[in-house]
């Protein structure tokens, strides 16, 4: 521990990057997962993200998927302080602002400038009590601290390490190239007083104390002079050279990786059941999929493609976070008439949330809560309406399906339990009409949700796919439309994440010093421990 602002606070590490993208989401989940089975009582914490996929709390609230998955790392409940601020992205030039978990205000980005002062005492506010609770905060930056029209203004990096003390460790991707150069000129910049602060004896460069190059293909012989060098250049040290690890299976914050999007292996090409995820514009959640990779049968692939439509066996629309403007983008490009065709054909599609509301009769919009239309007619493939309005349901479900029948395998799927599922749901707006195919249980209520007509149907829950049970019936229903026999489940996704972590876990361990890093936070104690697993 040590004192601070006059009271006891957790020891901090901080994981910033020289840019988006570089890695620092799966690093803090893996530092997360070290640490934790060292016996440290741990948490993240990021002041403020900006993504599209997030996570319903048990309070209710909604922060960003990436902090909820390194809670599961960290082997403790997400909660609304691991992520104070989100921004989600409604536009080129809006979004939406979730301050402590609830929706705020709709802001173009110089009116959220105007309440930085607010968004900065819910960051402190949040992260003094998760330093009241835990031993150690893994804290993650955003983007570049080095940004310097945005030094002034942001409560996400070093306004962050300054407030927690915490010392700094920056993430390269090398595989984007300029590596050294982004590290020689983050620590420079960052050497400069920022106009409007106090002169520091400590400037936000000292905080800085060593490297992690990550994304690292080749020989790491021909790369150490020119780690010799940065060392030299900056005095802060390279801990540690993560090689290209490709699609780790891990959940991801901003996009699907490049690996997810493309056959994983050449027999891809063979699997007999074929899943296609409509490629939106504003798509959100698209971690509700994940679950699919792990399943030996199923070939998943997220495509807009005319032909990748027409010859799958399940058509998903996902969740967006802009639902008329993906669902005019869909007309506009004759995408909409492509998933008609399919469907006559006999292919079966699911919507989830956004994709839902997308595929009834029409979605209103009396508000102006994503646009200036008022009404928009639907694909029209399910008898429900949707009307949009300016309350969010943000909360943890559990749900049982209420016609089975709309389920062709559900019945031949015997570890099935379809009257346990877990979810939650992320939605401006109700819908009405032929609604039923779920009962979901929330806090205080039981309502009716989604819909379901031939070989069409939707739902509001989010994480429905996670559900062993009710995947592989969706997956046998489509087994026995080809001919192929139902089977029994064969993925446990619980147990493939928790195996996906500790594979990151220990291949953090054996690239980066993390001894360095329990050095910096004054965790002595656990030192002998990491030795001896090492």
């Amino acid at each position: 521990m040590s004192q601070l602002r006059g009271e006891i606070v957790a020891k901090a590490i901080m994981i910033q990057g020289t840019g988006s993208g570089a890695g620092k989401s799966v690093v803090v989940a893996g530092l997360c997962r070290i640490f934790r089975d060292l016996g440290i009582k741990v948490a993240p914490f990021k002041g403020q993200n900006m993504a599209l996929n997030s996570f319903i709390t048990k309070e209710g609230g909604e922060i960003g998927r990436a902090q909820a998955f390194q809670a599961e790392a960290a082997g403790v409940e997400p909660s609304n302080d691991m992520n104070p601020v989100l921004l989600k992205a409604t536009s080129h030039s809006g979004c939406q602002v979730i301050l402590d978990g609830k929706v705020y205000a709709n802001m173009k980005a110089t009116e959220y400038y105007d309440i930085k002062k607010k968004a900065w005492k819910s960051v402190t506010a949040a992260y003094d009590r998760l330093a009241d609770k835990y031993d150690l905060i893994v804290i993650e930056g955003a983007g570049s601290p080095a940004e310097i029209n945005l030094r002034e203004e942001e409560i996400v990096n070093m306004k962050v390490a300054r407030y927690a003390d915490a010392p700094v460790i920056l993430v390269g991707d090398i595989d984007k190239g300029g590596v050294f150069a982004s590290f020689h000129g983050t620590v420079e910049l960052l050497k400069d007083s920022i106009d409007g602060l106090p002169q520091k004896e400590k400037s936000d460069a000292d905080y800085i104390k060593a490297f992690i190059v990550n994304k690292f293909r080749g020989d790491l012989d021909i790369l150490r002079p020119g780690l010799r060098m940065i060392e030299k250049k900056t005095g802060k040290i390279v801990i540690g050279t993560i090689d290209y690890m490709g699609d780790l299976g891990l959940h991801e914050e901003d996009a699907i990786p490049v690996e997810r999007l493309i056959p994983r292996y050449k027999n891809d090409f063979h699997k007999p059941v074929k899943i296609v995820v409509l490629g939106l514009r504003y798509i959100s959640n698209f971690t509700d999929f994940d679950p699919f990779m792990y399943e030996e049968d199923v070939e998943i692939k997220y495509s807009l493609d005319e032909a990748d439509i027409n010859n799958a066996d399940l058509i998903i629309v996902p969740g967006s976070k802009n639902t008329v403007s993906d669902l005019l983008f869909l007309r506009e490009h004759g995408i909409e008439e492509s998933v008609k065709t399919a469907v006559k054909k006999g292919i079966s599609l699911v919507g989830i949330c956004g994709g839902y509301q997308m595929l009834g009769q029409k979605i209103q919009d009396p508000f102006g809560v994503e646009s200036d239309m008022k009404e928009i007619c639907g694909i029209g493939l399910l008898d429900t309406e949707t009307t949009l309005d300016r309350t969010k349901t943000t909360c943890q479900v559990s749900a049982a399906i209420t016609s089975p029948r709309w389920f062709d395998a559900v019945e031949s799927t015997s570890s099935c339990r379809w009257n346990h599922l877990k979810g939650y749901e992320i939605h401006m707006g109700q819908t009405t009409g032929d609604v039923g195919l779920f009962r979901i249980s929330r806090l205080n209520d039981d309502v009716l949700d989604g819909s379901a007509k031939d070989n069409v149907w939707g739902t509001y829950i989010h994480g429905i796919f996670d559900n062993d049970g009710l995947r592989t019936a969706v997956i046998n229903s489509l087994r026995l439309k080809k001919g192929l026999p139902a089977r029994e489940v064969q993925v446990n996704y619980f147990q493939e994440k928790e195996k996906a972590i500790d594979r990151w876990a220990d291949i953090l361990k054996s690239k980066v010093d993390i001894c360095f890093i329990l050095r910096q936070v004054g965790m002595d104690a656990c030192l002998k421990k990491m030795a001896q697993d090492i």
